[in-house]
């Protein structure tokens, strides 16, 4: 529903990462007053690289974690930054910066800066604070207004302070917190283990046997980072069935191996796979994925998290007891992320300021119920919930608020790199023919009004 009515409310938003800078400008363009809170002394989330890692759990078995980033060193985008752009400011080349299609981490957090500085948005976000504690200031009643007290430390300062604000939007990624598998002899394991999320560079594991657990973005450019330095490396895989492109980087290194799953780790170094067969390892690098986690929001049981399923989710953002006093910014995966951001953050301006509303609390659990039972039925695992992998999807998600669908050009450039990929993995992000498309792209709305000297 749509009305009229314009609230201004007092709006807290944990993480300056790029779901919370989108809705940080969207709350403030409907008339909020809006206030970011950031662990970091510098926006970008995820994308804010940090170097220095020695003082981090190696497999991240803490709830706090000191470092947020997951991205090492030579991280390029798995995307072209055609497609990667918020609806309204173009991820293009800027002189002096990283030119290519796809570029470095870093050029993405000029982009995220960038966008900062163009809306204004660094004047609401307070750097070096981290959010210790979120809480109800009463217990809800469906349709009644809810506040939430927000405790919070900056660096610096001795004293917590305590605020009260009538809505929480949470923007705190989900690239942070490590999922790590359950193998016999882990726990006595004397050699090195780690989790790709304090992976950085590869020179410490020169000549060194390694197996890489996960054959995943990350596990995939780890594995052929490692071939110039490492000894050998054992990639570990559910399957053996990979892609066509796993196979010819395979071919092209004799250092670099392929197994099934570990059976046990044995704390002589050796590593026993399913198959029988063994090596002895220096190190092991589970470069498994990511879990959800909020150690700092008390809802008092009515979201949780529940093997990597956050819920329950309206639409992945809404949880139907608290809502729209709560959300969530950035929580679906496998999506062009930058977009489906925007439509949330819209999405949650709105509803605050009474211009749309929700459907019943019935109705949200009812769709949620469905949205579960149809994950079952295709066979998809409670903690791949959140992996939507589907444009049909955003573009409905973008109806409820009168958004614009995904252009066509972007959701085929998407594909046309997920082509290439499954063929040319060590070349894909250098070599591609999709010029035609480039050009649709190029003379589409996104980007026809920055003329054609910006290409």
């Amino acid at each position: 529903m749509v009305s009229e009515r314009n609230l201004s409310k007092n709006v807290c938003i944990i993480g300056a990462g790029p779901s919370g800078l989108v809705a940080a400008r969207e709350l403030r363009k409907e008339g909020h007053n809006v206030v970011v809170f950031e662990q970091n002394h510098e926006v970008g989330g995820q994308w804010l690289y940090q170097p220095k890692v020695e003082h981090e759990d190696p497999l991240g078995s803490s709830n706090v974690l000191k470092v947020h980033s997951s991205i090492y060193a030579s991280l390029r985008l798995t995307s072209p930054r055609e497609i990667m752009g918020f609806t309204d400011f173009p991820f293009v080349v800027k002189k002096g910066r990283d030119p290519r299609r796809f570029p470095g981490h870093k050029e993405l957090l000029l982009y995220l800066q960038d966008f900062c500085e163009y809306f204004g948005l660094r004047e609401m976000i307070r750097f070096n604070t981290t959010v210790e504690y979120v809480r109800m200031l009463d217990y809800p009643e469906f349709g009644k207004d809810l506040r939430w007290i927000v405790k919070s430390k900056e660096k610096e300062a001795e004293e917590r302070v305590e605020e009260v604000f009538d809505a929480v939007v949470v923007a705190t990624g989900h690239y942070s917190q490590p999922r790590l598998p359950s193998i016999k002899g882990m726990d006595a394991w004397r050699r090195k283990q780690m989790h790709s999320h304090i992976y950085r560079v590869p020179e410490p594991f020169r000549n060194e046997v390694v197996v890489v657990v996960g054959n995943s973005l990350s596990g995939q450019d780890i594995g052929m980072e490692l071939v110039d330095v490492a000894k050998e490396i054992h990639l570990s895989a559910k399957s053996l069935d990979v892609s066509e492109g796993l196979s010819k980087v395979i071919s092209k290194h004799p250092n670099l191996h392929l197994h099934p799953q570990i059976d046990s780790l044995h704390e002589d170094g050796r590593v026993l796979f399913v198959d029988g067969t063994s090596i002895v390892a220096d190190t092991v690098i589970y470069c498994t994925g990511y879990s959800y986690s909020f150690p700092f929001l008390d809802t008092k049981g009515m979201v949780i998290v529940d093997d990597d399923r956050v819920g329950p989710l309206y639409e992945h953002t809404f949880p139907p007891s608290l809502a729209p006093s709560l959300s969530f910014v950035g929580i679906p995966r496998k999506l062009i992320g930058f977009p489906f951001f925007e439509s949330q953050a819209k999405w949650i301006a709105q509803l605050l300021s009474g211009k749309r509303t929700l459907p019943s609390w019935d109705e949200m659990m009812q769709s949620i119920k469905e949205f579960y039972r149809s994950r079952e039925v295709d066979g998809i695992p409670k903690h791949n919930t959140h992996d939507l992998a589907n444009f049909k999807y955003c573009d409905k998600y973008a109806d409820y608020i009168g958004f614009p669908h995904l252009e066509e050009w972007r959701k085929e450039l998407c594909l046309s790199v997920l082509r290439n990929a499954d063929i040319n993995l060590d070349t894909y992000r250098d070599s591609y023919d999709d010029s035609e498309m480039l050009q649709e792209a190029y003379q589409s709305p996104h980007f026809a009004h920055l003329g054609p000297e910006t290409f």
